[in-house]
């Protein structure tokens, strides 16, 4: 009789946990700019990860373009439309908690992505301190640990803070190292990029560096650079893309000197992977998950992988 009841009992706890079990069947993915690569790469891992998961899966993916009004009204649409998750890419780690709590209160799990948002079930995210501070070491290193610098800023979600906030922490064990600017937003663009340095080459007279919040903001400031004849300038940024890439292996752009990586694409596909997981009752310990950034240069980009989504 005991044997019978144990054996009742397992089938009741089997039976339970698989009508409890939750399949993906649609997600929605909101990301800063879709004409950025980063993101697109993030989109990219997102999609495949998810149809691992389930083959017929549904994926929307919109950018809103560093609008928060506009990421207010994507996250209403997904909430309409019923989707299991929610991939966000926060444009104010604060603002959009009342957003995530109406998500949450419909049952959606809400994932944030290579930036922070208070009231999120899970963040997964590049270590942005450490990549500021790894970019910034450069310049310091081959500075000498002397000279004139410009943190050029982006939009402040919490992964530009971070990474500003660990270049001003390297710079600050500098104490030859004085900074001219670390205030104007270069909106994460390479168009933001070349106005804002445009201004700081015509402010400025000597600039041994600068370091730039994204890829694209490099890019723009070495063209800059180039336009109005400038040289002897020391660019880092954050991401590793592959116009970073390209232009570090580039002997026509020597200014272009680091980038510390990121990999989107990896970062997407696990947040994907987690939160597939925590929809079905295994969370990971932590609810904020860093991935390490590595530096590439000039000097190392040959033996650089890349993001890993196929290009």
């Amino acid at each position: 009789m005991k044997i019978a009841l144990l054996a009742a009992a397992a089938a009741l706890a089997l039976s339970t946990g698989a009508a409890s079990a939750k399949d993906l069947k649609s997600i929605g993915v909101s990301l800063g700019s879709l004409g950025n690569p980063f993101f697109v790469a993030l989109s990219k891992g997102a999609e495949d990860q998810a149809k691992k998961i389930n083959p017929n899966v549904k994926v929307t993916t919109v950018g809103f373009d560093y609008d928060l009004g506009k990421q207010f009204t994507q996250i209403d649409n997904f909430i309409a439309a019923g989707v299991d998750m929610i991939l966000l890419n926060p444009g104010d780690a604060n603002a959009l908690e009342p957003a995530i709590k109406k998500a949450q209160a419909a049952g959606i799990l809400v994932v944030a992505v290579d930036t922070a948002a208070k009231g999120a079930d899970l963040t997964v995210t590049t270590n942005n301190v450490q990549a500021g501070e790894v970019a910034c070491q450069y310049i310091v290193d081959k500075l000498g640990g002397k000279g004139d610098v410009v943190i050029q800023n982006g939009p402040q979600v919490s992964a530009v803070v971070d990474r500003v906030n660990g270049c001003k922490a390297v710079f600050k064990k500098a104490p030859g190292i004085k900074i001219l600017s670390d205030d104007q937003d270069a909106k994460g663009s390479r168009e933001g990029g070349l106005a804002v340095m445009q201004g700081h080459l015509t402010r400025f007279p000597k600039i041994d560096a600068v370091f730039a919040i994204n890829d694209p903001q490099a890019i723009g400031s070495d063209l800059a650079a180039k336009q109005l004849n400038r040289t002897g300038i020391v660019i880092t940024s954050v991401d590793g893309a592959p116009d970073i890439e390209a232009a570090l292996k580039d002997a026509g752009s020597p200014q272009i000197q680091a980038s510390a990586s990121q990999d989107p694409y990896a970062m997407a596909q696990l947040a994907v992977r987690l939160g597939a997981d925590a929809m079905n009752g295994k969370k990971p310990a932590q609810t904020v998950t860093l991935m390490e950034s590595k530096l590439v240069t000039r000097d190392n980009v040959k033996d650089y992988k890349g993001w890993s989504s196929p290009r």
